[in-house]
């Protein structure tokens, strides 16, 4: 790994250190309000009492609100006679006969009515019941203004709006569409057809206690809740055709993840170092010490066949990067030169160099219009396509063993620019952030979506970061072996939910990305496993690199290539096993 430099960078920076791990939290989405709505039925006393008041195993579910819960997702589901039956037989009503009343006022544009009964339901809020007021008086002076009333509304927005005493900056937009017609166009012309009373109702909905008035689709939202929430914690879910069903709980077995070896492919005469599945899944690059790199095409069996080697280098490959439409392959030279290729042809395009030293790592920006890559005097450059150096930053922003990375809106670079130091170098901003780590950093991978940074490092852990927001550490991984080599790791799986990587004991190992619970450890391998790379259009598809000088395929057991023996090619077929 490289040394630290004298140079410092002239750019304000902000570090932050790795401090206890944390596991990843899931929020939950909101449920979306819809109008409901309810019979007019008083409800009869309950005579249910002691555990008869809750329902379930656990005791924590409350009746009255499950069954009203029920009956709001029988109206919604169309089922108004059954709802209605719900809420006679069971005596709960759904709504109190004053909050029905409240409901079909306002449907029926009963402003002054509605207002008055809303202060008879008992908002113990005085805040909400004021928000809700102004609401409703707000349908009220525009309907009056599509009614061409201006008086009238003038009159409601002085003396029953103003009075409120909240949202003066609505109140001055609603005196706009009075005194200037060219407000949005004919005075409250396009804002009160942009909101029927049935969208009012919706937005009270949202507003109002949910004792008060339940949000429509209440229960479903729940459902789907519990359904994600087995999800998530199922150790292997990786299929995006899995049914969940509401009859029994969630579970998925290690049939999900890709285990068996399908293919071999032999093709180059010497150690191989990296390896990276195009953007679309259709291609697989792969690099060597062997001075080469190759092209694999991947049918849509899933297939691997060799497509074209690219020669030229006059040292080992280091590593390959794929054009945003996958079109083009770059290839760097270790401390030697990058060269961009046709994945058509196979034709060299160019090639990219600089006096007196070398390129250490390259990538593309995501307007595929621009490349930068790494320099030995730990420098990151800029080329357009034809060569042209646009930009050079300088000083210690890379070493001479270093992946570099850029997020897709081009925004941001992200290089190991000393041992246990990865910069974050915010190119519009001009801010660098360093994340530390109390370790040496041998490699790390950037998620799809830009959220998180799997850092491998020398003491065989490697870490998942937060590099979105606050920038912390929030999970982490063990069980590989590393000593000597630079291994890499990949997100991979459905949603990247999956973490894999190499390993000095010539094993693949993966692991749960949430959890960090290791899932599997992969023999086939005769020599230390390089690197991995997951197919990120067939989450039952990766691929492992290493010294033995062999890729191997990997895949689900029901999807094995039948056995056609070594071809020319390099390539060998395997029958699921390893």
């Amino acid at each position: 790994m490289g040394g630290v430099g004298d140079e410092e960078p002239a750019t304000k920076r902000m570090k932050l250190s790795a401090g206890e791990l944390k596991g990843l939290s899931n929020g939950s989405s909101c449920a979306e309000p819809v109008a409901g709505s309810s019979r007019d039925l008083m409800a009869r006393p309950l005579p249910s009492e002691g555990d008869e008041q809750v329902v379930g195993s656990k005791g924590v579910i409350k009746r009255v609100e499950f069954v009203r819960l029920i009956a709001k997702a029988l109206y919604s589901l169309g089922y108004k006679k059954s709802g209605a039956h719900l809420e006679e037989e069971s005596g709960i009503p759904l709504h109190s006969s004053v909050v029905n009343l409240f409901m079909q006022q306002i449907l029926d544009g009963n402003w002054d009515g509605s207002v008055d009964t809303l202060q008879k339901i008992g908002l113990s809020d005085e805040n909400i019941a004021k928000s809700a007021t102004f609401m409703i008086l707000e349908q009220k002076f525009f309907e009056l203004l599509d009614e061409e009333k201006d008086m009238d509304a003038l009159k409601t927005l002085r003396t029953e709006i103003v009075p409120l005493c909240i949202n003066g900056s609505r109140v001055r937009e609603l005196s706009s569409c009075i005194v200037s017609p060219s407000f949005g166009g004919t005075p409250g012309k396009n804002i009160v057809r942009a909101k029927s009373r049935s969208k009012l109702l919706e937005d009270l909905q949202k507003l109002l206690p949910p004792t008060v008035m339940i949000i429509d689709r209440r229960l479903e939202h729940l459902v789907e809740q519990a359904l994600v929430l087995q999800r998530d914690a199922c150790s292997f879910h990786n299929t995006l055709n899995e049914e969940m069903s509401l009859y029994t709980d969630h579970r998925c077995g290690k049939e999900q993840i890709p285990s068996q070896t399908l293919q071999i492919l032999q093709a180059h005469n010497d150690e191989v170092w990296f390896l990276q599945f195009s953007h679309n899944g259709k291609y697989l690059a792969s690099s060597s010490s062997d001075r080469s790199a190759i092209i694999w095409e991947v049918d849509v069996n899933g297939g691997v066949t060799l497509k074209h080697r690219l020669s030229g280098h006059q040292k080992p490959v280091s590593s390959v990067s794929w054009s945003p439409d996958d079109h083009q392959l770059l290839t760097c030279g270790v401390e030697e030169a990058v060269r961009r290729w046709d994945v058509s042809s196979g034709e060299c395009l160019h090639v990219y160099e600089k006096p007196g030293v070398g390129l250490v790592s390259c990538g593309w920006f995501p307007d595929g219009k621009c490349i930068f890559s790494g320099v030995s005097d730990k420098s990151i450059c800029m080329w357009e396509l034809d060569g042209k150096e646009l930009e050079c930053w300088k000083g210690q922003r890379t070493l001479r063993i270093s992946d570099l990375e850029i997020t897709s809106d081009g925004k941001q670079l992200i290089s190991t620019c000393r041992d246990n130091a990865i910069l974050l170098l915010d190119r519009e901003a001009k801010v660098e952030t360093l994340i530390e780590e109390n370790q040496t950093i041998t490699s790390f991978s950037l998620s799809r979506d830009n959220r998180f940074l799997l850092v491998t490092l020398l003491n065989q852990e490697i870490h998942l970061w937060n590099i979105e927001g606050e920038i912390k550490p929030v999970a982490k991984y063990k069980g590989h072996k590393r000593t000597r080599f630079v291994i890499r790791s990949c997100f991979g799986g459905l949603e990247e939910a999956f973490v894999a990587s190499g390993s000095e004991d010539s094993q693949v190992y993966v692991w749960r990305r949430g959890s960090g619970e290791l899932i599997e450890a992969l023999p086939g391998h005769s020599g230390a496993v390089n690197c991995v790379s997951w197919n990120p259009a067939n989450p039952h598809m990766f691929a492992s690199a290493s010294d033995d000088r062999t890729i191997r395929i990997w895949g689900l057991g029901e999807q094995t290539v039948k056995h056609r023996g070594a071809h020319s090619n390099g390539i060998h077929y395997c029958n699921g096993g390893t």
